[in-house]
């Protein structure tokens, strides 16, 4: 077992900064009536989001671990995500924008002065401070799908040199299925692991079939052939669920799509471009997914499918796997920009070719990085399930939700692994949501 890695004080801090810097850049160009934007039911106002922001950051690391007073009234009563109802947040009384920003900025240099000093950080000190980090970071991809719901502009783009366009990457289409053997596999976080979630807690021995699975996701062109072959009309390709929700959406395509004399186009952000064949189905949510696996006699991958083609190594002798266990799909090392589209080092999508060195063992490319790839698995406990401090995180949603597996474009790589389970309720298709199938057996 790899001894885990324990970071320093000045890591933390700087962990600290680096999330809230992504934050206020999602900002960029926003006017105040923008922060607070119109009243959807699936994203947050984000003047509210901002201030929520640096309220959880008080709430675990100040009041929790240091027992400190809070640093303005009432912000219980305005920011606790558990006790404000969703569709109150656009009517509370918000501070302004500036003050917002001025409230996160004293949170932050108060949770940097306590921490950037300590040569060895205490267990709880790594855990919360950690912990908050990663939810600022979800925050942050959540603002960016924001935008993109609210037809805002783009986020600023990377400032990142030698950063190449999208459509200079290249990397085509990449057809065709790789064998991934069954067994007995270890599902789940490990304890040499940098951070876990408590849903990934802990590993846990699982049957598995041998599968074949796609070496990528579903394609745009690939989507369009069911879209175009009247996919969404066919009774049979849905579930009873799925076509509940297809009936009251009125839903005849992908949610951002749009029908033009020169074929199919896409609402990314505040403009519309031509469909890019290669790139990955973007915005498709959970029935959407089941429906065009229906019609390609073809199935989503279970999660311990997911993350076996992701972390498993092949035997030596050919038959089944390795009792080791990747990090990420290219193995332990750490992620670089030559091994996944995250941290929206790119503003959008790449072809899903693209990124050959974050394959994995298995021959499987860009199971992390572009876009979240659903799952036949509902969210659920793993067993000996304990929550964690923040017990809201995973428990209550257990046994509504989905999961999802691999990280988007806008996914902060510092957080990101194989294991990482995210969540979503299968009619959300604001995410950043496609899907990769498997042949059926």
């Amino acid at each position: 077992m790899t001894k885990r890695k324990i970071p320093n004080g000045a890591e933390l801090a700087e962990l600290m900064m680096d999330a809230r810097e992504k934050s206020l850049a999602l900002l960029d160009g926003l006017t105040d009536e923008q922060m607070l934007g119109p009243q959807i039911s699936i994203v947050n106002p984000l003047l509210w989001e901002i201030g929520h922001l640096a309220w959880f950051e008080e709430r675990w690391i100040l009041r929790h671990l240091r027992n400190e007073k809070p640093l303005l009234d009432q912000t219980d009563a305005l920011y606790d995500s558990m006790g404000v109802h969703h569709d109150t947040r656009w009517d509370l009384p918000l501070p302004s924008k500036q003050e917002t920003l001025d409230y996160m900025q004293r949170v932050l240099n108060r949770v940097v002065e306590i921490i950037r000093d300590k040569e060895n950080p205490g267990e709880d000190d790594v855990y919360f401070y950690q912990m908050v980090a990663f939810h600022e970071y979800m925050h942050a991809e959540a603002l960016t799908y924001t935008r993109q719901t609210l037809e805002y502009p783009p986020p600023t783009a990377s400032k990142e040199s030698g950063v190449p366009a999208i459509n200079e990457i290249g990397g085509g289409p990449l057809p065709g299925d790789v064998e991934v053997p069954g067994g007995i596999y270890m599902l789940g976080g490990t304890s040499d692991m940098p951070f876990v979630f408590d849903n990934e807690k802990w590993a846990h021995p699982v049957e598995v079939e041998s599968f074949r699975i796609a070496r990528a996701p579903v394609t745009n062109a690939e989507y369009a052939e069911f879209v175009d072959d009247g996919g969404y009309g066919e009774r049979k390709f849905w579930s009873d669920e799925g076509w509940s929700w297809h009936e009251s959406e009125q839903a005849e395509h992908p949610v951002y799509w749009r029908k033009t004399s020169d074929g199919w186009q896409r609402r990314h952000f505040d403009r519309l471009i031509s469909l890019e064949p290669h790139q990955p189905v973007i915005h498709v949510n959970r029935f959407e997914a089941e429906a065009y696996c229906q019609w390609a006699n073809r199935r989503l991958p279970t999660e311990a499918e997911w993350e076996l083609a992701a972390s498993g190594e092949p035997a030596p002798d050919g038959a089944g796997f390795t009792s080791r266990k990747r990090r990420f799909p290219w193995g332990d090392d750490p992620l670089t920009p030559k091994h996944a589209n995250l941290n929206s080092r790119y503003p959008g999508c790449v072809e899903v070719g693209a990124f050959a060195s974050g394959d994995s063992a298995f021959g499987c490319r860009q199971l992390i990085g572009n876009v979240w790839e659903w799952t036949a698995t509902t969210f659920s406990p793993f067993p000996g399930f304990v929550p964690d401090p923040y017990e809201d995180y995973s428990q209550p949603w257990f046994g509504t939700r989905k999961v999802l597996r691999g990280g988007a474009w806008a996914t902060r790589g510092e957080m990101i692994r194989n294991t990482w389970r995210n969540f979503f309720t299968p009619d959300r298709c604001d995410v950043f949501t496609g899907l990769r199938t498997c042949a059926r057996s």
